[in-house]
């Protein structure tokens, strides 16, 4: 793995890296498969700066993923549930990708959900991003069930859930 270094966001510069670093990846990596509109509808609801600020309020812990030379190259979102640490959010830069820095990251949700007694990490992929959902399988995770949210404006997030039993939590 990587070595890397999870930031935690709490000031209002920390979460401008995290709302350009969405941009990009979201624009690049989103558009093919839910559509431009979708992306921008999401990006302003979901990866905006109040947006952020407001959920990091309500108790969902954002961290800056940065490289052993300093430089960020994704982020992480994680909201403590009941039983459960849910992955909101895990996004890597396209350059980065495919290089274990994903995997370091899921292994800080882990020890983030052993630390609080939780015993899954639980996330939520869009059914048609092969790709992601092939990755967190190979870092353990296995499907549950399928889920459709209606997001407003006439979008829905068509996914699966996945979850990950978390050993000596």
């Amino acid at each position: 793995m990587n070595v890397i270094t999870m930031v935690d966001v709490s000031t209002p510069e920390l979460i401008e890296v995290v709302v350009a670093i969405a941009r990009t990846t979201w624009r690049e990596y989103y558009t093919p498969i839910i559509g431009r509109l979708q992306v921008e509808y999401m990006l302003e609801r979901f990866q905006s700066r109040p947006a952020v600020a407001g959920q990091i309020k309500e108790g969902c812990r954002y961290y800056i993923i940065r490289d052993a030379e300093n430089k960020d190259i994704g982020y992480c979102a994680a909201v403590p549930k009941k039983n459960e640490l849910f992955l909101s959010k895990l996004y890597v830069i396209a350059e980065k990708r495919g290089q274990g820095y994903g995997k370091s990251a899921i292994t800080f949700v882990e020890t983030m959900a052993r630390d609080l007694g939780m015993p899954r990490v639980t996330l939520t992929v869009n059914k048609n991003n092969h790709a992601s959902i092939k990755a967190y399988q190979r870092f353990g995770f296995v499907i549950v069930c399928p889920i459709k949210q209606d997001i407003g404006n006439g979008f829905v997030m068509d996914d699966y859930v996945m979850e990950k039993l978390v050993t000596g939590a």
